[in-house]
């Protein structure tokens, strides 16, 4: 009797996810409450890398160290630790970080800076990755500006050219974050026009599990249909499942956004 040895491609649990910003007005739902129910939705899906949206410098620092992972970026209002960020955690044991990075969405994107039409200063983190088969890749995770247009439009634009300036080496990439947009909007548009860039609901395996929309904003009572919270994939990454997650505790949510998953091979 003989038998023949596969080996299987290590598999990725990654996921965006605005955590929302330690609101001290949000009562029944306050940071204190819900970082044990964030860190604990990402420990059992087996998350490895999640994007972070909105997170302040201590809401980082706390899941950081609730979770064991490091963390890569910076606040969106002087470039260190002020204001919201688009912070990548990552499993240590599972990946390593090769080089990260953060530019601001807007024509200066290389300082601090408010763009176009945009109500406040927005950013995009991203971090190279090495996970344990010497694989590479990137993963681009963003937050665009909730009320300006010009900016979504711009700042798809901007991050496409710079993800390819970044990515000389045309290592696969998972651009994320919450677009502030749904798939009929320009800003999502311009992503899916572009040659070889794919949103990952559309593409998985198994067909995307969750919800029609991922914006909760707490609510209980109502469900919400539009989907903003994205994931898109450039390059040899194979997309297996995607998840719009609804976890919650007590009738609660983690967060006023569902985090969405992807599970994807390279």
């Amino acid at each position: 009797m003989c038998s023949i040895l596969t080996v299987k491609a290590q598999n990725h649990q990654i996921a965006t996810f605005n955590i929302r910003w330690a609101n001290p007005g949000d009562d029944g739902n306050l940071w204190q409450d819900r970082l044990p129910q964030v860190a604990a939705l990402i420990q059992f899906h087996q998350i490895g890398i999640i994007g972070t949206q909105e997170g302040l410098h201590s809401q980082i620092t706390g899941l950081s160290e609730k979770l064991g992972y490091d963390y890569l970026g910076v606040g969106r209002d002087d470039g260190a630790e002020k204001g919201e960020y688009t912070a990548i955690l990552y499993n240590v044991k599972e990946y390593k970080l090769l080089d990260q990075g953060t530019f601001w969405l807007s024509p200066t994107p290389e300082k601090p800076s408010k763009g176009w039409d945009a109500s406040l200063n927005r950013i995009c983190s991203y971090g190279k990755f090495k996970d344990s088969e010497n694989e590479e890749f990137y993963v681009f995770n963003i937050h665009y500006d909730h009320i300006g247009q010009q900016a979504r439009e711009e700042s798809s634009k901007l991050v496409l050219k710079k993800i390819a300036e970044i990515n000389s080496e045309e290592l696969p990439v998972l651009l994320l974050g919450d677009f502030n947009v749904t798939p009929e909007n320009a800003a999502y548009t311009t992503i899916t026009n572009t040659s070889g860039w794919k949103d990952a609901r559309l593409i998985s395996e198994i067909p995307a599990y969750g919800p029609a929309g991922t914006f909760t904003g707490f609510d209980w009572e109502k469900m919400p249909d539009n989907i903003i919270d994205h994931v898109f994939v450039h390059g040899a990454v194979q997309v297996i499942r995607h998840g719009i997650l609804t976890d919650n505790y007590g009738k609660k949510y983690p967060s006023d956004h569902f985090p969405v998953m992807v599970e994807v091979e390279f």
